[in-house]
């Protein structure tokens, strides 16, 4: 048993109930003299059935209706104003007291994903538990589906429907969607009861207006001459290009003529950058055009020389925004430097990159809103095309990029929060956009780091998915026996075992193993580290012996070989008495573990967390031996200690009190036990997602002690939910299922219910059958509790992948 929890209570029906209307996710500001485009709007509402507010009827489902049912989707090339017409739409909703409007960024699922979750948790839509935005996001759509409140949700630039299959919101009287996207005559987007609305540039009259009245509304009305009407069609009615040419006329004070003429010479320039056969449709060379006038201007203004180089840099991250922090991080600071034009002077203070991204704001080729501070920094994708067209040195930026990321990113990032999800988007983007260029002259720690928080989130199908491409680019890019190859290949392995494919970790590890001791030798560190993680799997297979005997040899290995008393060899003595805990040899692993705290203690420290970690693991054997008094003891001192160091949500002071919670169970004071895991349970499903596999851990634990004292109904209600769950997320084959399914067949037994109880036991055996036999979960008839989270012990390993393995709290029997 063993798990999480914190402090806090939360007593849902006490909280305050929503302040309608909601406003979820940031819409561009319009622009100034913003067009309001009357035609293209009336096309839109009358899509609908009535032409009321935009909140007005969404229509018929598919197959029923015609073209002015379902969701309307605005289609066009980058740059002509889908996103500002969609922005109007949505302020035109909320200022309508629509009670919900949500703007989300659906460049990716898991940006749609994550904005989602954030209106569940506004409207407290039933069973959003506020850590899992995947389950979070679900629950926001039944809500959509079931509510008589009104809404609108834009899902802004789409560039894979695919992806978003089951994201859309549904088809309702009271609701209905605008989407924007490039793509063209894509079928997916127009089934399913979508209504295409296709958008072109400016007509004549709306650019004459653009510019006239973004020039007066900064006071230079007088910039409006003759030529205005010459300039708009010089770049062909484009309302980006427009944008930026008025953003320069403002900054340099420059008649519509004197620019007209920069526009002719810049666009000669262009060719030789930007030959037309890469831009068929003419939308890129306008952009490009304006966008090197309003470089040449700005890299003048103060401090110059940094805004060309700071723009190619936003290019390479995510449209829909990166931290404004990113601009602070040393290898930003260090690159500007570096490059900036001319020679010497003092290196580039933080400030003055601050100072560069507000230049790039005020001239139109980035927006900076940086109370939005997960995506704080946006740049329009057209605009970053552009600007990546022109790069003079593209690995020197994507290296910038991604070392200025890494630097960002939270040490706990367990739970997938705003700024990790904008993170996890930017590392997406940039690897695209960088191609090979992260891979040279080995792999970026960026890429791995990114894995590394799929692997911590849970996240067991995106984990596999992700880790199998990495493996599949650093065997091309680097080689097969290429150190990050085969740290790419382990954590690929740890990802098949946590996804429940045991045969696949045991072939992958092996062959790292070989790997690893024909190119670096049999008595290497990191051979010895692979061979430790070997036996975490054999384990999971019911391989006890074979584990116990690699550890044992990895032990003798490393002690002899880096000392008795290195980090390493704590590691590993941690690993084998976790394994003679497993197979019943509780002496041993309490011997071992005496040893692991008096060493830990005088070489790292009494508070150092590896110390408490092994202070704990102590307390687990201690609880399987029967000294359950000298366990709690000890967990109750590590508790009080982790929530003082690390904090009362960190997940090793979730993890203790789950500990601790265990160790009354097993001294018999089941009512403890049953507060403590309660609120594990509320704090794991607010912290980490209602569905990640430690929620699901916390309520079996739960509904064990719940049948222990008596209240079956209660741990059958909860082992239901279990099982329900873990088939879905992990398969109905994965061992923990068929564990979850053996509990739930016992409390049946428990409860009367024996033909149920039987029925469960037949499939069980089935299904077990028919699995490979590295993957039958390896207790008798296939029950016995979930395996229970628990601390993971000593220091800090020398690659991604963790070198060692849970030994607290072992899962109680049902």
């Amino acid at each position: 048993m063993g798990d999480l929890t914190v402090e806090h209570h939360h007593h849902p029906c006490a909280a305050p109930a929503p302040s309608w209307p909601v406003l979820v996710g940031r819409p561009p500001a319009l622009a100034s003299a913003f067009q309001p485009r009357h035609a293209l709007r009336d096309r839109i509402l009358a899509a609908r059935p009535h032409d009321q507010d935009v909140v007005a009827a969404q229509g018929a489902t598919t197959g029923r209706g015609g073209a002015g049912t379902g969701t309307r989707v605005l289609a066009g090339g980058g740059g002509v104003g889908k996103s500002q017409l969609a922005a109007w739409f949505a302020c035109h909703a909320a200022e309508s007291c629509t009670d919900l409007v949500v703007w989300a960024d659906a460049a990716s699922a898991d940006e749609v994903i994550t904005t989602y979750a954030r209106a569940a948790a506004r409207v407290e839509a039933p069973g959003a538990g506020g850590g899992d935005p995947a389950g979070d996001a679900a629950a926001l759509l039944e809500w959509l589906h079931t509510t008589d409140r009104s809404w609108l949700v834009v899902l802004d630039d789409v560039t894979d429907p695919a992806a978003l299959a089951g994201w859309w919101p549904p088809h309702r009287p009271d609701g209905w969607t605008l989407a924007t996207t490039r793509l063209r005559d894509d079928p997916t987007l127009v089934s399913a009861g979508r209504h295409q609305v296709d958008i072109d540039v400016y007509r004549p009259a709306e650019s004459a207006a653009y510019l006239a009245g973004r020039l007066g509304d900064a006071g230079k009305g007088e910039l409006f001459d003759g030529a205005a009407a010459d300039l708009a069609v010089a770049v062909g009615h484009l309302p980006l290009a427009l944008s930026h040419a008025a953003a320069y006329m403002i900054g340099q004070e420059e008649g519509c003529t004197a620019y007209l003429a920069r526009y002719a010479a810049a666009d000669g320039r262009l060719a030789e950058l930007m030959p037309p056969d890469i831009d068929p449709d003419g939308y890129g060379r306008p952009v490009a055009v304006t966008l090197l006038l309003a470089l040449d201007a700005a890299d003048t203004a103060a401090p110059a020389g940094l805004a060309r180089l700071a723009l190619a840099l936003a290019a390479l991250l995510d449209p829909a925004g990166h931290p404004d922090a990113l601009w602070a991080a040393p290898a930003v600071t260090r690159y500007l430097t570096a490059h900036r034009a001319g020679t010497g002077g003092p290196p580039v203070t933080a400030d003055q990159a601050r100072k560069t991204l507000r230049l790039l704001h005020r001239y139109g080729l980035l927006t900076h809103t940086p109370a939005d501070s997960a995506r704080a920094v946006r740049i329009h994708a057209l605009t970053a095309r552009a600007a990546r067209e022109t790069l003079a040195d593209p690995a020197a930026v994507a290296h910038t990029a991604a070392d200025a990321l890494l630097t960002l990113w939270p040490a706990d990032d367990y739970a997938t929060t705003e700024l990790v999800a904008a993170l996890r988007a930017n590392t997406t983007t940039l690897a695209a956009h960088a191609g090979d260029q992260l891979w040279h002259p080995d792999g970026h720690p960026l890429l791995y780091r990114a894995g590394l928080s799929l692997l911590r989130a849970g996240l067991h199908t995106a984990t596999v998915v992700y880790w199998h491409h990495l493996t599949g680019k650093a065997t091309r890019l680097l080689g097969a026996e290429h150190p990050d190859t085969q740290l790419a290949r382990g954590n690929l392995a740890f990802a098949y075992g946590q996804a429940g494919r045991i045969d696949e970790a045991i072939s992958l590890l092996e062959q790292v193993v070989a790997d690893t001791a024909r190119q670096l030798g049999d008595e290497h560190p990191s051979t010895l580290i692979a061979r430790g993680h070997l036996a975490c799997p054999f384990e999971e297979a019911g391989r006890t012996d074979e584990a116990i005997s690699l550890l044992e040899r990895v032990v003798a290995d490393t002690a002899r070989l880096l000392g008795d008393e290195h980090p390493s060899t704590l590691i590993a003595r941690v690993n084998l008495a976790t394994s003679y805990g497993r197979a019943g040899r509780t002496g041993e692993a309490i011997v071992l573990e005496e040893r692991v705290v008096a060493d830990a203690g005088r070489l790292l420290g009494d508070e150092d967390p590896d110390t408490l970690i092994a202070r704990a693991n102590l307390a687990a054997s201690y609880r399987e031996a029967g000294r359950t008094g000298e366990a709690i003891l000890i967990e109750e001192k590590v508790i009080a200690d982790t929530v003082r160091l690390l904090g009362d949500e960190h997940p090793d002071t979730l993890i203790a009190r789950g500990n601790l919670a265990a160790s009354y169970g097993r001294a018999g004071r089941t009512a403890e036990a049953i507060g403590l895991e309660e609120r594990v349970v509320a704090d794991r499903a607010r912290l980490l997602g209602d569905e990640h596999p430690s929620t699901l851990i916390a309520r079996a634990n739960l509904a064990a002690s719940y049948g222990r004292a008596g209240r079956t109904g209660e741990a059958i209600a909860l082992e239901e939910r279990v099982v329900a769950d873990a088939g879905r997320l992990l398969g109905d084959q994965h061992p923990d299922t068929l564990r979850a399914r053996g509990n739930l067949a016992a409390s049946y037994r428990q409860a009367g219910r024996t033909a149920e109880a039987i029925a469960i036991e037949e499939r069980i055996v089935a299904d077990t059958a028919r699995l490979p036999e590295a993957e039958h979960p390896n207790t008798a008839a296939a029950t016995g509790a979930l395996p229970a989270s628990a601390h993971r012990t000593t220091s800090r390993p020398p690659s991604y992948l963790s070198t060692a393995r849970s030994a607290a709290a072992r899962s109680s029997e049902v």
